[in-house]
């Protein structure tokens, strides 16, 4: 099995990720050998808040050197479309007064991947010109939104670019069950297989 554990400091970690991100073999996608250029960036998730410091001063080093990022953020997002179907102030009314069980489905049914998120995402995809797309705020939008749902539906609209999940858990892979997205590192059923642990790339 091999587990990205997120020991490595994060200031090693940056410049991985930015040699990576900035090379043009990622960039260009050489040696996927017909693979979606999906890669996740899994880490601790007691190591939230440096990871989105992390973060920003990845995209600023990436804009520098002239890597055009897209950051989708999967929070701002799905507010993003509650407030377009006008039922933001709704959902935060009924969150003191229906159960934890009946908002999630209304929101699951609302963001559902399929039908509604990744047709947002793919507008916003076609309306920029990116060379990198950044998936960020997955942790906040559980348990409405699974990110291995996310992945699986984003595979037609997002293939021509590397695309990276920051994720706050652990990717892993072993022979007997696969791989799975452990969000928080301890929720097992997201089987994911086909993203490439970023902490595994050589730039």
């Amino acid at each position: 099995m091999s587990v990205d554990n997120g020991k490595k400091p994060m200031n090693k970690r940056l410049e991985h990720l930015f040699n990576v991100i900035s090379g043009r073999r990622f960039l260009e996608k050489r040696a996927l050998n017909g693979e979606i250029p999906f890669y996740v960036c899994a880490y601790p998730p007691e190591k939230s808040v440096d990871m989105e410091r992390l973060q920003r001063q990845l995209l600023n080093r990436l804009e520098q050197a002239g890597v055009k990022v897209l950051e989708i953020n999967l929070y701002d997002l799905s507010i993003e479309i509650l407030k377009e179907r006008g039922i933001w102030e709704q959902i935060l009314d009924m969150e003191k007064s229906v159960s934890r069980e009946q908002l999630k489905e209304l929101l699951q049914g609302v963001l559902d991947p399929e039908a509604n998120l990744v047709p947002a995402m793919a507008k916003k995809l076609a309306a920029k010109d990116f060379d990198v797309l950044f998936l960020t705020g997955v942790g906040a939008v559980f348990p409405y939104i699974r990110s291995h749902n996310v992945l699986n539906n984003l595979q037609s609209s997002a293939k021509e670019r590397p695309t990276v999940m920051f994720f706050p858990g652990t990717y892993e892979h072993c022979q007997e069950s696969g791989a799975s997205l452990n969000l928080f590192g301890k929720l097992h059923d997201d089987k994911y297989y086909r993203a490439f642990d970023i902490s595994h790339c050589e730039a």
